[in-house]
């Protein structure tokens, strides 16, 4: 029978929690002089929510899931660590672990000073219950991490086999899920008091570089680990980054079919090379593959660029291949089967890093397929949308900037990258039709054309009653369009009218999107569309 009295270390039963100011008052602060901050700064010079009340409140609605049950980490590596202080003796307790499985339960326990039982998987990469069951009744066994979907090997764990662990076992049951959007058989509504979750925004959730892992169990685990958990573990930015990205459940989901579709084509792919001896069967997105000569496999795809993880220490003879976008794929297979890729389609690409934003943007104008957009300021994503969807090309666009501060230089940055990929994609521009050209649109009247012949030039005729439309400044909307110009080297004439502005603004992208359609359109005869012979 679990007992969280009985597992919870006696020093931590005694602590007094850390406590602010802000934790006890109970409202909105007209003015705040409890926490030493700078009064000035740049929009983050108070502290974070420790509360994470928006962050658990939109979590909870997305998953499902009561917010008393959450917790945040700095990665759900901090969890890990959490959870072993928490419920471990430095020098007395254990915790078991099933190898092949992710090391950091290990490290988290090394440095803790608590022992490790490595209870390994059978050949199907399941737990053997009928061997693991005498250790349980070990009374400083305190914590055991399942993986699931596992890594590295991909396989979820048969969770019938959890289920008889948490009934055997009277200490706690962490089961890692961090892959769980490609596999589909979460345990999070399952409220076994001695059942915790972990989660994280780092795989299907595309947050990687905000740090964010989730926790989900009794409130009785998360008061114990909220007593030791550190004020203000989560900054201000991940919380937003995170809420946004919780706010696109549509695109999370379109993410997650792509990536488990290329999880199947890559499979197929990989099966008809002959350095591949086998594939295992993966629930996650990656794959965990063998090869003859994995050594000289992971080298040779080095050299080449492509950088995949070296998991022969774990399972022998394996490299673990994380699936990419289409075109990354594409170039995996090839240069595995040592051909040389040729990529389908115009493309163009453009990375740009400045103090202000940090911008990555992939233009295909051939294959409207791979269109994923995130900048973070909603309406400019549903513009770009727009501009991919009306212009029937693949417009991939990640974007890190700080609105927290201003759209601006997001919007302007990205129009410059953007603009930039549309250059590269085009290349000398011989065979395309070169105009574009559009009239009426919804139930304002926009024109738009373009020539993409070579000379960057902005003709502007349209203003907006609004300010903003959304988090979009109007006024940014004819700066996007001269910074495109700019770095795409073509001539664009925009004139707009009507009363509403969302409309208007909305009709002259889809207007400019159906003229980079026209233009764009490529003939087979190489001519180049200029009596100069040059553009």
């Amino acid at each position: 029978m679990f007992d969280i009295n009985k597992i919870t270390r006696q020093n931590v039963k005694a602590l007094k929690p850390y406590s602010s100011a802000r934790d006890e008052f109970d409202g909105i602060a007209e003015i705040s002089l409890d926490a030493n901050e700078n009064p000035y700064g740049f929009g983050l010079n108070r502290y974070p929510d420790a509360s994470l009340k928006e962050l658990k409140s939109t979590f909870g609605q997305y998953r499902n899931v009561e917010t008393d049950r959450l917790i945040f980490g700095n990665g759900s590596d901090e969890l890990i660590d959490l959870l072993i202080r928490a419920f471990c003796v430095p020098g007395e307790d254990k915790i078991v672990m099933f190898p092949p499985t992710f090391s950091m339960y290990s490290v988290a326990a090394a440095v803790n000073d608590v022992e490790v039982v490595k209870d390994s998987l059978n050949e199907n990469f399941q737990i053997d219950f009928e061997r693991l069951e005498p250790k349980l009744r070990d009374d400083n066994l305190k914590i055991i991490f399942i993986c699931s979907p596992n890594n590295p090997t991909g396989n979820s764990i048969d969770t019938s086999a959890i289920k008889k662990i948490t009934q055997s076992f009277n200490g706690l049951v962490v089961v890692d899920e961090a892959y769980i959007d490609f596999a589909g058989n979460s345990l999070i509504s399952d409220n076994t008091p001695n059942l915790f979750i972990l989660q994280t925004f780092s795989k299907a959730l595309g947050l990687a570089g905000a740090r964010l892992g989730i926790g989900i169990g009794s409130k009785e685990v998360i008061n114990v680990l909220n007593k030791i958990k550190p004020p203000y573990n989560v900054n201000s930015l991940t919380q937003q980054k995170a809420i946004d990205m919780l706010n696109r459940p549509e695109l999370i989901k379109k993410q997650v079919e792509i990536l488990i579709d290329e999880r199947r084509k890559m499979e197929k792919a990989l099966s008809d090379i002959p350095i591949v001896k086998k594939i295992y069967p993966s629930d996650a997105n990656f794959l965990l593959v063998e090869f003859d000569d994995p050594k000289k496999v992971y080298t040779d795809l080095m050299s080449k660029g492509i950088v995949v993880r070296d998991r022969s220490g774990q399972v022998s003879n394996t490299l673990r291949i994380t699936i990419g976008t289409p075109e990354e794929n594409q170039r995996l297979i090839a240069a595995l089967k040592e051909d040389h890729y040729e990529e389908k389609g115009r493309i163009g690409r453009c990375v740009r890093a400045t103090s202000e934003t940090k911008i990555k943007i992939e233009v295909n104008l051939d294959d409207p397929s791979t269109t994923s957009i995130s900048t973070g300021v909603a309406f400019f994503d549903h513009m770009l949308d727009q501009i991919a969807r009306h212009g029937a090309i693949g417009l991939h666009v990640e974007v890190e900037g700080d609105i927290q501060i201003d759209t601006h230089h997001t919007i302007e940055d990205t129009a410059l990258a953007i603009g930039s990929a549309f250059n590269d994609a085009l290349k000398d521009r011989k065979g395309i039709e070169r105009y574009g050209f559009l009239l009426p649109m919804d139930d304002c009247l926009s024109q738009v054309a373009i020539d993409f012949g070579g000379r960057p030039w902005l003709e502007w005729d349209a203003d907006f009653k609004a300010t903003h439309v959304g988090e979009m400044p109007t006024e940014m909307v004819s700066h996007f369009f001269k910074s495109f110009s700019d770095t795409a080297r073509c001539n664009l004439n925009i004139k707009a009218e009507g009363e509403n502005d969302h409309h208007k603004i909305e009709s002259i992208f889809k207007a400019f999107a159906r003229a980079i359609k026209m233009a764009v359109r490529k003939d087979d005869s190489g001519i180049m569309p200029s009596t100069k012979g040059v553009l």
